[in-house]
């Protein structure tokens, strides 16, 4: 199967895991595959050599997931990479370090999950418990580097924006990358200062994939194209003009969510895990704390 260079191959498939999950896989080239699980999506590279994993997969989906790619390679090498999200949504590494995989994730947002200690382990959050999974093992600092399948794949840390663990994963080849919570895919972005996001840094990471040659995972949600990437790094910082202009008149909080300054993006952002008056406050938050 032959893809041009610069067109995806798409095919979305509903594959059922059980009564209550499912996965989709978009096909962008025969070796790399994006699974849509119930946590998030999470890109696979696969081929001779092996897989490697990246992003925030569901547990309930890692049985399926596994046998895909047990029957496009017959290498049993796994490679992990768990991308930075809340507590609250996180399974930790889905149950992937059982089955053998290299498991890593990004240093702070394995210390979050009690991956950092020097003497006596803490108990795994509830949910890992209830789920019947570990965290990740392997931490990396910056970058994270594989040459993998005929494909250089790099992983490296950017400035905070969501969190202080962000890191983009580009597929060099391929012109792939995935952004994680910086590009959330289902509306508006979270802007988390209780893990060390920060505004500014959310914006600039978005500023380098707005070419819509690339293909771009989001955290949730299709895969898009730099593009759409630039639309709503657009739409980001118009929100935020309006906003750093109420506060040079120095309106209140509650004056500026009463104006509803999202207003005009609320049809097509407002209807994911950010709420709109939420993305007004964190954006107000970050303004003030300059």
């Amino acid at each position: 199967m032959c893809v041009l260079p610069g067109l995806f191959l798409v095919l979305v498939v509903p594959i059922a895991i059980g009564a209550q999950d499912a996965i989709g896989v978009t096909e962008i080239t025969p070796q790399l595959l994006v699974f849509s699980t119930a946590a998030g999506n999470v890109i696979a590279s696969v081929g001779p050599e092996g897989a490697l994993l990246v992003g925030t997969p569901a547990a309930a989906s890692t049985p399926r997931i596994a046998s895909i790619l047990a029957s496009r390679t017959k290498s049993p090498v796994r490679y992990v990479v768990i991308a930075q999200q809340d507590l609250a949504h996180s399974e930790g590494d889905a149950g992937w370090g059982r089955r053998g995989a290299f498991v890593a994730m990004q240093e702070n947002a394995l210390r979050r999950l009690g991956g950092d200690t020097m003497s006596e382990v803490p108990p795994p959050p509830p949910q890992f418990v209830k789920l019947g999974v570990d965290r990740p093992r392997i931490a990396f600092s910056e970058v994270l580097a594989f040459d993998l399948n005929g494909e250089s794949i790099h992983i490296v840390r950017q400035k905070a924006g969501y969190s202080d663990a962000d890191a983009i994963v580009h597929f060099h080849l391929a012109k792939v990358v995935y952004l994680g919570e910086v590009f959330p895919g289902d509306g508006y972005p979270s802007i988390d200062p209780a893990q060390g996001g920060t505004l500014d840094g959310l914006i600039k990471t978005l500023d380098g994939w707005t070419d819509s040659s690339f293909h771009v995972v989001p955290a949730r949600g299709k895969v898009a194209n730099g593009s759409t990437v630039k639309a709503f790094r657009d739409m980001i910082v118009t929100v935020r003009d309006r906003i750093q202009h109420m506060i040079a008149e120095d309106r209140t909080e509650s004056e500026v969510l009463a104006a509803h300054p999202t207003s005009d993006f609320d049809a097509h952002w407002g209807h994911g895990r950010v709420r709109p008056d939420d993305f007004v406050h964190e954006v107000y938050s970050a303004l003030k704390g300059q």
